[in-house]
């Protein structure tokens, strides 16, 4: 069974509970992180996420979302699932900032989250192999043609992402 970290306002650790019964109903505030992975070319690495998902099937996202873990470092849970989703070992990732968002999907449940947004730049596109349980395709797209998208085709993302897509213009755009 897999435990997220429940978290206050201000993302100070208040135990564990089920990942199930953190995303039942309008959901317990927890822990998560988004990476954005760039290629040589500066573009981002988009995934859709697979339909297996309860939560958002098939919408694309950033490169890897995920949650923390007990006794894991923040850096070091999104290297990891960095290679468990993608089968991209990265030397360095950096993190770029943070908020809290709540949104529910539907009538099945909902994300309710401080969001860790981490960067890492120049990955070769040659090592992705993708984890179809988690991921069941990708693209990289340059910042300008994913602002395009966006506008035209908004309800195909994740609203996390498109948050942290926001923020991340607002800071480096």
């Amino acid at each position: 069974m897999e435990y997220l970290l429940l978290v206050d306002e201000k993302n100070n650790i208040i135990g564990e509970e089920e990942k199930e019964k953190c995303h039942q109903g309008k959901g317990i505030l927890h822990s998560a992180f988004l990476a954005l992975v760039f290629n040589r070319e500066s573009k981002l690495m988009l995934a859709k996420r697979s339909d297996k998902k309860k939560l958002w099937p098939n919408y694309w996202d950033g490169t890897v979302a995920g949650h923390f873990y007990k006794g894991e470092s923040y850096e070091k849970t999104s290297k990891k699932r960095l290679f468990q989703e993608i089968g991209v070992r990265c030397k360095k990732i950096e993190f770029l900032f943070k908020f809290r968002y709540h949104a529910e999907y539907k009538n099945i449940g909902s994300e309710n989250e401080i969001c860790f947004i981490f960067s890492a730049k120049n990955v070769n596109d040659k090592d992705i192999f993708l984890n179809e349980s988690e991921v069941s395709e990708y693209r990289f797209v340059s910042i300008r043609k994913l602002r395009e998208e966006i506008e035209e085709r908004i309800h195909k993302f994740t609203p996390w992402f498109l948050t942290a897509f926001e923020r991340w213009l607002d800071i480096f755009g």
